[in-house]
């Protein structure tokens, strides 16, 4: 029960961060505010982060949250819809919650890194549930079953990655989520076995 209090508090502190961080900016958010908005202590948040540096490593966090959220209504999917459906959500998420200048942050942060690579976690949600989609597609018979479901994987969320890199260079002139919505289906068409 200790463990998942633990695991709540961190998460609202989290959720509510980011909340903060695209209402009012980074720079504009104290650390007082997040734990206002959390509802949590100053010793609960300096227990979990050294400061608010250190919440921009947690946006991997988020959207493993994300992913939890909706693994029950795409695993009731095919491979190809599930994939989609996870791409647009958690892009739509972004667009609608996460600053670009964050997400830029993050993704030039994980380039130059010497530490852990958030985003590279094997053992995160997004992976472990990737790998589960895409298992049973082959099994199915909807996708290709001569390329690896690690290639896969790998694949799409390489591909994924590069669409959040893109946005972030364009400075964001497209929404990300409907430009996903109809780039992905395109590019998961590969995998797909041919009838």
């Amino acid at each position: 029960m200790a463990k998942k209090t633990a695991r709540n508090t961190k998460g609202r502190i989290i959720s509510a961060a980011w909340k903060l961080f695209y209402q009012q900016g980074y720079d504009n958010t104290t650390v007082e505010e997040i734990i206002a908005e959390s509802g949590t202590s100053k010793g609960s948040f300096y227990h979990y982060f050294e400061g608010k540096d250190a919440l921009l490593e947690t946006l991997s966090i988020l959207f493993d949250e994300k992913y939890e959220e909706l693994q029950g209504v795409a695993e009731a999917m095919d491979a190809v819809a599930a994939l989609t459906f996870l791409n647009r959500e958690l892009f739509t998420m972004i667009d609608n919650r996460i600053p670009l200048e964050l997400l830029a942050r993050l993704l030039s942060s994980q380039l130059v890194t010497r530490g852990e690579k958030h985003l590279l976690d094997r053992d995160r949600t997004y992976f472990r549930l990737l790998h589960r989609i895409v298992r049973r597609g082959q099994e199915r018979g909807e996708l290709r079953s001569d390329i690896t479901a690690n290639e896969i994987v790998k694949g799409y969320a390489m591909f994924e990655r590069a669409l959040m890199y893109d946005w972030c260079l364009v400075g964001g002139e497209y929404a990300l989520g409907r430009y996903a919505a109809d780039m992905m289906p395109t590019f998961l068409e590969g995998y797909r076995v041919r009838r």
